[in-house]
């Protein structure tokens, strides 16, 4: 019972940790530039202008929080298999591997519009 305990703590303190990780990198990114934060992080752009805008106390107050902030943009066979190149011929060319994901980070870029509109 007790290593179940300390299992689900380490596992809560990761979680924990991912979110600062996230919301310092999202803040940086926002602050740098904010079209490609958009872009790279998935963001509407109100969570963008607020994360910006987040204190060193606010960021370390949400990130305290046991639930994971951040979420996989890639939510579908096809997107994971673009980026894992599960379904390419063993001697695919880089040039392809490129293509491929390119062609991911499209479709989760669309996505993203879609779901904003």
């Amino acid at each position: 019972m007790n290593s179940e305990f300390n299992t689900t703590e380490q596992l809560l303190d990761e979680i924990r940790e991912a979110n600062l990780t996230y919301l310092m990198l999202a803040q940086r990114l926002v602050r740098l530039d904010k079209a490609e934060a958009l872009f790279r992080l998935g963001l509407s752009e109100e969570s963008a202008d607020l994360i910006a805008t987040l204190s060193t106390a606010q960021v370390l107050k949400l990130s305290s929080t046991n639930t994971l902030l951040c979420r996989f943009r890639a939510d579908d066979d096809m997107v994971w298999n673009l980026l894992t190149s599960n379904h390419k011929p063993q001697r695919a060319s880089a040039s392809n591997d490129v293509t491929q994901r390119l062609h991911a980070n499209i479709l989760m870029a669309s996505r993203l519009a879609d779901a904003s509109v």
